[in-house]
């Protein structure tokens, strides 16, 4: 049957959702009934919508997954179905699934096998003859005219994206805000410009907002601006893509442009995801300071990134983090760019107690140990600071361990001497923002140091 003599059955459906949009069983049954009707497109913006309600729901994984496939997406495909199996290891449909994609992608065939076996162990009624002959399970079928068989597909994509190398820098990140102590300012930021787009979108459709957007974390280094974005991704389920400056340059011309729209055509193809570029200010500098005009196309390749001139960038969240936002060119604050800067500060004391509980976790420590009293010490301290606070401490009580034989509890008196040892990292980056607070703060960009500060704005 025709993928066309399925459409004029579907309206009432389409419209019985429209009507009740958080039926996850009508909004499953729909997705499943336009894929077997080759309205794909449609299929997967259905799969999604629903796996937003639902994000461990096997069927509609596996559903995606197969939409993914027959658009020709093979290494998203791949993506979807290694999740789903992760957390349902005895669906054997999504093993047979997995070996087909492993074939078609070039891979291992040892892999395949193993996939397609485990498959059948799990179910024997399951059977491909394709698969069969393309992982040399039977003799197969040779053309006419003689050679060699024909495979089954390849890793490149239409776009002309190798896409087994680029999904091999895919994280789905499993921290939440919950996992970050303290910085509750900068969040409820993160919530605004990136998560409620998201999670509202109908309504800030309604307004013309679509769900994307840029953000810059700034800050002293060391105080967990890389953590906050992983967080972010976790928050709204969303995938993740770390993006870091030998990521991208690259010594050939051309290569470091090509290499960066590569990565935002990953994060199209998996949106909703947070891609979040580390140190961006050695990507993104001002023009005026760059003398070689290969830095310059870079930057004009980031920014029409950035615009989503040529694709689409809804449900692509795109986070920045730097030590030296006013190295920054001045293009990539304006509106619809990175119109958001945040300052990321060193934790309060709550957040240092709570980060030298984690740094001690596992280590033998002293029952009356008093961590907020160790915290009220390290004013100023960044995370990193602590860890050395942490790791000093340690290290005195291994030389004591050493010479009595046995392992000795961490005290109290080792964690505030270490504190004193340790010399806050963010003092020196403070002394150097101050002075662009209040020499070069131009439409209040740098408040929030002179905030922090207790400075008075001149």
């Amino acid at each position: 049957m025709s993928a066309a003599s399925f459409q004029p059955d579907l309206q009432p459906l389409l419209d019985a959702l429209a009507f009740s949009p958080e039926n996850l069983v009508l909004r499953r049954h729909v997705a499943a009934q336009l894929r077997l009707a080759g309205r794909l497109a449609e299929a997967e913006t259905h799969y999604r919508t629903g796996l937003r309600q639902a994000p461990d729901d096997a069927e509609l994984q596996l559903g995606l997954a197969e939409t993914y496939a027959a658009l020709g997406k093979p290494s998203a495909a791949l993506v979807v179905v290694e999740e789903l199996l992760s957390h349902q290891p005895e669906l054997a449909a999504a093993h047979l699934l997995h070996a087909r994609l492993l074939a078609r992608a070039g891979g291992s065939s040892q892999e395949a096998r193993e996939a397609y076996r485990h498959a059948q162990a799990l179910d024997a009624s399951l059977h491909d003859a394709g698969l069969d002959e393309q992982l040399g399970l039977r003799p197969a079928a040779v053309p006419a005219g003689g050679g060699e068989p024909l495979p089954l597909g390849s890793a490149v994509s239409p776009a002309g994206l190798d896409e087994r190398a680029l999904f091999a820098g895919l994280e789905k990140p499993k921290i939440t805000f919950a996992e970050v102590g303290g910085m509750e300012a900068v969040k409820e930021e993160i919530r605004l410009k990136i998560i409620h787009p998201l999670q509202y979108a109908d309504l800030y459709k309604a307004y013309g907002k679509a769900a994307g957007g840029g953000l810059l974390l700034y800050g002293p280094p060391g105080c967990g601006k890389t953590h906050l974005a992983r967080a972010t991704a976790g928050e709204v389920q969303a995938s993740f893509i770390h993006v870091g400056i030998s990521d991208i340059l690259d010594m050939y011309l051309g290569q470091s442009e090509k290499k960066l729209h590569e990565l935002f055509e990953l994060a199209r193809l998996q949106a909703p995801c947070v891609l979040f570029f580390d140190e961006v200010d050695a990507l993104a500098a001002n023009r005026h300071d760059l003398r070689q005009s290969a830095g310059r196309t870079l930057i004009n390749q980031f920014l029409e990134e950035l615009d989503g001139a040529r694709s689409s960038n809804d449900g692509v969240l795109v986070l920045a983090a730097t030590n030296a936002p006013w190295h920054l060119d001045p293009a990539f604050r304006r509106p619809g760019r990175f119109d958001r800067i945040v300052l990321v500060t060193p934790p309060d004391e709550p957040a240092r107690t709570a980060i030298l509980q984690v740094q001690l976790q596992g280590k033998p420590v002293d029952d009356k140990l008093s961590l907020p009293a160790v915290a009220a010490q390290t004013a100023g301290f960044s995370g990193a600071d602590l860890k050395a606070v942490v790791d000093t401490a340690v290290e005195t009580r291994l030389r004591e361990s050493m010479r009595a034989g046995r392992p000795l509890p961490v005290q109290q008196s080792d964690l505030l001497a270490a504190a004193k040892q340790v010399r806050p990292s963010t003092k020196e980056w403070f002394a150097t923002a101050k002075n662009y607070a209040l020499y070069s703060n131009e439409g209040g960009t740098y408040d929030d140091i002179l905030a922090y500060l207790g400075i008075k704005k001149p």
